[in-house]
C-alpha cells in the first residue's frame, strides 16, 4: 500500500492511498472516493463509440462551469449538437419519452464535454455525485425520471459505481429556447 497526503488548499488535506489496484482519495473531513487505477472514463467512452462534442457556448450572462474545492458544478446544459438545439418540444406532445431520453443522453454528452473543457480530462472525476434535471412537459404528463434515466444511465455506463448519483427530475411548463430537456451536474473531481 503506497499513502500520500497532499495540502489542497490552506486549511484541507487529501490522502491518496493505494491499495489493490483502487485510489482512495479522502479528505480532512473524512469524506472519500475509491477509483479503479488504469481505468480511464476517456477510454471508455471510445469503448462506448461515444464522442463529445464540443463545450457549447453559454447563451446569456453566466460561466459554464465553476469550481469549489473538489466539487465541479455544471450549468444547465441543453441537448445541443453543432451549437443548434438537436430537439425541441414538450415531453407527451411533441416528443416521446425514447426521444426525452435521447435528448438528455446529447444534454449530458454536452454536460462532459464542459466538464473535460475545465479540468483537461474526464480521468480527473472522482464521483457524480447529483443530477437535476428539468423535463419541459406537457399538461399531465409525469414521466419526467424516465426521461432523465438517459442521462442517468450513461453516466453509470461511463463512471461505473461512480456514475451513481443522487438526483432530482423535475418537470417545467418551458425551457430556454424550447428545449425539452436541461440538465445540471455536480462532479467530485482531483
Amino acid at each position: 500500500m503506497l499513502n500520500c497526503r497532499s495540502r489542497c488548499r490552506s486549511d484541507d488535506f487529501r490522502t491518496f492511498t493505494i491499495q489493490n489496484s483502487t485510489l482512495n482519495i479522502r479528505s480532512r473531513n473524512g469524506e472519500g472516493s475509491k477509483r479503479v487505477i488504469g481505468m480511464s472514463y476517456e477510454r471508455k467512452l471510445k469503448e462506448l463509440h461515444l464522442e463529445l462534442p464540443s463545450p457549447p457556448q453559454p447563451l446569456a450572462t453566466y460561466v459554464p462551469a465553476i469550481r469549489a474545492g473538489d466539487l465541479l458544478f455544471l450549468s444547465g446544459v441543453l441537448p445541443m449538437r453543432d451549437g443548434q438545439l438537436a430537439y425541441s418540444g414538450k415531453l407527451g406532445r411533441d416528443l416521446t419519452v425514447e426521444q426525452g431520453m435521447e435528448a438528455a443522453r446529447l444534454a449530458l454528452l454536452n454536460a462532459l464535454a464542459i466538464a473535460k473543457q475545465e479540468l483537461g480530462t474526464l480521468d480527473r472525476i472522482t464521483r457524480v455525485v447529483k443530477v437535476v434535471g428539468h423535463v419541459a412537459s406537457a399538461e399531465g404528463f409525469v414521466q419526467q425520471p424516465q426521461v432523465l434515466n438517459g442521462a442517468s444511465d450513461l453516466l453509470v455506463e461511463i463512471f461505473g459505481e461512480a456514475g451513481r448519483h443522487a438526483r432530482a427530475a423535475v418537470g417545467a411548463a418551458e425551457l430556454p429556447r424550447g428545449a425539452p430537456v436541461e440538465i445540471e451536474v455536480i462532479l467530485s473531481v482531483f
